[in-house]
């Protein structure tokens, strides 16, 4: 393996220097849960956003960002999307459509530039990241980060 950053995170760094995004990328053990990560980084899992990829019927992609301790609201994505068919992809899919492995997915740096929605509750605060490759997590202020990829925010997620 060489000795510089992996090409995942340095596609992130890429992606988030081409749309004037400030990110703090910081090292850190590998997590067995949400809950672990957060506390391996000193945050409540609420500051990790998790970045999902959902399929539309007709083959295209778009990323939903939510919140570590809320899950994606389906009716609510749907209704926002105007489709009545969205799913999570397979481990591989996601893969295609990104360029990220799961648990390292992020829309910066993605291979294809798919729309973001964010979910709303997410703004106003620092939050936590995949930062393209395992073992790293980005810090990134919440408002900034949905401002730079032009994201849909709005209420997309519910209490898990």
């Amino acid at each position: 393996m060489g000795t510089g950053p992996a090409p995942g995170r340095e596609r992130f760094l890429a992606g988030a220097a081409e749309v004037g995004l400030q990110v703090d990328v910081v090292a850190r053990a590998a997590a067995g849960s949400l809950a672990e990560a957060a506390s391996l980084l000193g945050i409540s899992p609420a500051d990790i956003v998790k970045s999902l990829v959902v399929k539309h019927k007709d083959g295209t992609f778009l990323f939903a960002l939510i919140p570590g301790d809320r899950q994606i609201s389906w009716p609510k994505l749907r209704a926002l999307v105007g489709v009545n068919k969205l799913s999570l992809p397979p481990a591989e899919v996601a893969l295609d459509a990104t360029g990220y492995e799961r648990g390292t997915i992020t829309p910066l740096g993605s291979t294809h530039p798919w729309p973001v929605y964010a979910d709303a509750a997410i703004t106003g605060k620092r939050i936590s990241m995949g930062a393209g490759a395992h073992g790293y997590s980005a810090f990134v202020d919440a408002d900034a980060l949905t401002a730079a990829l032009r994201a849909v925010v709005a209420d997309i997620s519910d209490p898990n």
